[in-house]
């Protein structure tokens, strides 16, 4: 940066360059910065170099106009912050990119400046991207793969009989629970709408799903019990080598012997129900089917896994069409089409009041163009420092805002004596200032994420005192502009705060987890009914589609609660267990999906599958109450009462389909016992989810 200065403020000596040199340099080199290979990082920063440019065009367009200058600023700063939905590289880029428009939108000048400005842009770009690339390029991490590697092998290990299972299902549950909680905490979400990241974060809750069907219920006897050992040996080798493609093996999972074992259970199972000699109880003939449901469900959950593995690791991936959320291969053969569709969705998802990043948006947005109208009307000194002002503290919630003013103005006072005091002792010596601006960068830089949020603030305000005195040398006084300048900035922030969302985030979360389980359980009883009447006969699209999106908005709403809740006594453990559930009840619709689809559309028993459109009617029930209780602070549900009678007439038509011998009713009486399985499951995950939420707290803030 104080080589790119000295070029514009030496050389060229153009005022405006020499200032859009130096901040530019700042917001590429200090306010992103980009992970992952080095092709991407360079596309991404060659990107943001092009945003920046098109920026200062439009803002200094605008900046001869309050209204229009705040008009301005309101839709780009809309468009940059609900952009970070899209990807981590959008989100990292979100501050940069607003600083290459507040600059130019705020200093008022002609058309005539653009040549100047953009000049001072690309010097500093050019030097920023090639200092990413070659000064100390950071090496690429695998950081959250190798979390998912980690547990892929404690699974494995989990379902391999040869093991103690005490010690793998205790490994195995903090494996997954470790990655969950790495996934939450990443600042910038590795979600993208399609490719590797998406993959990633399709992990989290698959290998979710998968450990709850891999700690088998003790005492169930099995049916087919050497069938059930291969798929389950099966299981094992495909996790093993996920597990190594994620770290960056190039090994291959076996998912033709996963998917011969597979069929080899359900073939099996219909033989030892045909060879049953007469119903027995209840009761415990589902406790005997029990293992081959178990054995069949994880191995296609790990089959699931092994698709996410290829596609995380870059590999590509034919066969898995299926999978939810990541780019399967007919994506793949149209990645910018895909690209683009997905990037819509999540648009939609996320344009409506319950997203966080819709919220967000709009109160960014808002603060900002305010503060860049009071900026330009009050004919300020250094305009900017307003806006930057409100751009740093501008937080989620009203609290969090007010903590962030006290930090920056404590943090600027003491840059102002510090810088204040340098100055003096400096005096005119430009050599000495020169020498000093590195060094204040360096501390600027390092002190906001070493040190504390104030600690950066007095950095940057002494790397201020050093700039402007470099430019147009005015002593202490600039500190007492900039305290000023930015003093209302945060005056801004803490109204808008005020004014856009003073609940916080703890109500949005409640919200959105009721939201998230009703939908979620809406999408159970289409896919249920699937399989009742025929795939083609009912359409589950479009719950998919809401219950998708009802589970992103809610992983950001607890995003948001994690990084603000105050201290407050909060079980964040059963607050994470209630939003973990909602990925259980929406993947055990996506299981009954997949078994609708297996489902002949001519062949299918809707007397014999009446029970199984009531059970599921009443397992949404019991959801959509708990959400209800979440919200309104309610008494917990207990769990459903079960219809037994129905359930046992529904296993009396499966039997006598399945001994009648006939191929076109044995699939469907199959899949409607699977499909009740799944139900019975989401019935036992009630108990746990109702205890988890009487313990937790999750009160507005």
């Amino acid at each position: 940066m104080p080589s790119v200065f000295a070029i514009a403020e030496k050389v060229i000596q153009n005022p405006q360059t020499a200032l859009f040199a130096a901040f530019g340099s700042f917001a590429m080199l200090v306010l992103v910065d980009f992970s992952g290979p080095p092709r991407s990082r360079f596309v991404a920063y060659v990107l943001l170099a092009c945003v920046g440019a098109a920026n200062i065009v439009i803002g200094t367009l605008c900046s001869r106009n309050a209204w229009l200058a705040a008009a301005a600023m309101a839709v780009v700063g809309f468009v940059i912050l609900f952009s970070a939905v899209i990807n981590g590289y959008f989100a990292a880029a979100g501050t940069s990119a607003l600083l290459t428009f507040i600059l130019p939108v705020t200093i008022a000048a002609p058309m005539s400046a653009v040549p100047a400005r953009l000049e001072g842009w690309a010097l500093a770009a050019g030097a920023a991207i090639l200092s990413h690339m070659v000064l100390w390029p950071p090496r690429q991490r695998a950081g959250l793969r190798n979390d998912a590697a980690q547990a892929c092998r404690a699974l494995a290990d989990l379902a391999d009989p040869s093991l103690p299972r005490d010690r793998t299902a205790d490994a195995a549950r903090e494996a997954v629970a470790g990655f969950r909680r790495r996934f939450l905490v990443t600042p910038h979400r590795p979600t993208g709408p399609t490719g590797p990241t998406a993959a990633v974060a399709a992990l989290v809750d698959e290998l979710d799903w998968l450990l709850s069907f891999l700690v088998p219920r003790a005492g169930s006897p099995e049916l087919c019990r050497d069938e059930n050992a291969e798929a389950m040996a099966a299981t094992v080798s495909v996790l093993r080598a996920s597990a190594a493609r994620l770290e960056g093996v190039g090994e291959q999972p076996d998912l033709r012997r996963l998917d011969d074992a597979r069929e080899a259970v359900a073939r099996a199972l219909v033989r030892k129900i045909q060879d049953l000699p007469s119903l027995p109880d209840v009761e415990a003939l589902l406790a005997a089917l029990e293992p081959a449901f178990r054995v069949r469900t994880s191995s296609y959950s790990a089959r699931q896994v092994a698709g996410y593995a290829l596609l995380a690791s870059g590999a590509p991936a034919p066969g898995f069409d299926d999978l939810d959320d990541a780019a399967g291969s007919d994506r793949a053969a149209r990645p910018a089409r895909a690209a683009i569709q997905a990037t819509e969705q999540l648009a939609v998802e996320h344009a409506g009041g319950r997203s966080v990043w819709f919220q967000n948006s709009v109160r960014g947005a808002a603060g900002l163009a305010i503060a860049v109208f009071i900026a330009q009307k009050a004919g300020l000194q250094h305009a900017f420092w307003v806006v930057l002002g409100t751009l740093s503290v501008l937080r989620s919630n009203a609290l969090s805002t007010g903590w962030s003013i006290l930090s920056a103005l404590a943090g600027t006072a003491v840059g102002i004596l510090l810088g204040a005091a340098i100055v003096i002792a400096i005096g005119t010596h430009e050599t000495v200032l020169w020498g000093v601006l590195p060094v204040a960068l360096l501390i600027a830089a390092y002190a906001p994420r070493a040190i504390s949020f104030a600690a950066g603030q007095a950095g940057f305000t002494v790397v201020l005192f050093v700039l402007f005195n470099l430019i147009q040398p005015t002593g202490w006084k600039v500190g007492l502009v900039r305290i000023e300048d930015v003093a209302i900035g945060f005056g801004v922030s803490l109204g808008v705060g005020l004014l856009f969302w003073p609940r916080g985030a703890g109500s949005l979360l409640r919200e959105n987890l009721a939201s998230a389980y009703g939908r979620s359980a809406d999408y159970v009883v289409a896919t249920a009914h699937q399989l009742v009447v025929g795939h083609a006969a009912a359409r589950s699209d479009d719950q998919a589609q809401v219950a998708a999106a009802a589970v992103h908005q809610l992983d950001d709403a607890f995003r948001q609660y994690l990084t603000e809740r105050s201290a407050q006594k909060v079980n964040i453990e059963s607050v994470g267990t209630l939003v973990a559930g909602v990925a259980r009840v929406r993947r055990a619709a996506q299981s009954l999906s997949s078994l609708g689809q297996m489902m002949d559309s001519d062949a299918h028993l809707p007397r014999a599958g009446e029970n199984l459109d009531a059970e599921a009617q009443a397992v949404r029930s019991w959801y959509v109450t708990l959400g209800d209780a979440l919200v309104h602070d309610a008494t917990i549900p207990p769990p459903h009462i079960r219809d037994l009678l129905g359930r046992r007439r529904l296993l009396e038509a499966v039997q006598q389909a399945v001994a009648g011998g006939d191929k076109k009713t044995i699939g469907p009486a199959l899949l409607l016992l699977w499909g009740s399985q799944h139900l019975d499951n989401l019935w036992r995950l009630e108990s746990h989810l109702g205890r988890q939420a009487r313990s937790a707290s999750v009160t507005p803030e």
